[in-house]
């Protein structure tokens, strides 16, 4: 059974940073493309960062850039995501989700695992 757990959410003020973590087992890691997603109240989910099976390819949401940095580790199974200078509007709820890489970033609609999300607040 795969499961993807999320955790290092919480609360910051604007201009903190946080580090979330997703945990991935029951899947062969190396062979999954990761990518974090969120979603606002009231919003559709969005895609926030993506990284291939080896960590060599990236791609952020315009959001995202210059802000936050996705990594992984496949040693550990983990994927990670460092938010530096937060703002109120990435309050959100943040999923880890994984879809098979073939090399690449993989596609956005074989994503086919998905964590149960963690909450991330910025206050003003």
């Amino acid at each position: 059974q795969v499961q993807l757990v999320e955790s290092g959410g919480g609360s910051v003020q604007t201009g903190g940073s946080l580090r979330l973590s997703c945990a991935a087992s029951g899947l062969t890691f190396r062979q999954y493309a990761m990518g974090w997603f969120r979603q606002a109240p009231e919003k559709e989910r969005e895609l926030v960062a993506q990284i291939n099976w080896s960590g060599g390819i990236t791609s952020y949401a315009d959001s995202a850039k210059g802000r936050f940095t996705i990594s992984r580790d496949n040693a550990k199974n983990t994927v990670h995501l460092q938010m530096n200078s937060l703002k109120p509007e990435d309050t959100a709820v943040y999923y880890c989700a994984a879809t098979p890489s073939r090399g690449g970033l993989g596609r956005l609609d074989e994503y086919a695992y998905w964590g149960r999300g963690i909450q991330v607040t910025v206050s003003s």
